[in-house]
């Protein structure tokens, strides 16, 4: 059974820094690609961040510049690095595997920046 564990987030003032943590289990975590995906009030989910296998990664435009998603497979682990943040940058966010995986979602960890 895969499970996927978010945690890290919190309150912040704008211009501050978060750093989020997905651990995983239940998959060959080593060979997948992963996301950052996030979920604002009377949004669509959206793709934050990915990073592949071997750490190519790829960053929506909102977000180019202040957040870093890396990644750590002795860990079996993924991490998002959120810095500057913004109003708009609050949301629940959740990792999922790249492409998500419907069967995947977890709890998700909120984010949310005040202004």
């Amino acid at each position: 059974q895969v499970q996927l564990v978010e945690s890290g987030g919190g309150l912040v003032q704008a211009g501050g820094s978060l750093r989020l943590s997905c651990a995983a289990s239940g998959i060959t975590f080593s060979i997948t690609s992963m996301g950052w995906y996030r979920l604002a009030p009377g949004k669509q989910r959206e793709l934050v961040a990915s990073i592949s296998s071997y750490g190519r990664t790829n960053y929506a435009e909102s977000v180019k510049g202040r957040f870093t998603i890396s990644r750590d497979n002795t860990k079996n682990t993924v991490y998002l690095q959120m810095n500057s943040l913004k109003p708009e940058d609050t949301a629940v966010y959740y990792c999922n595997s790249y492409p998500s995986n419907p069967k995947y979602w977890g709890q998700g960890t909120q984010v949310t920046v005040s202004s």
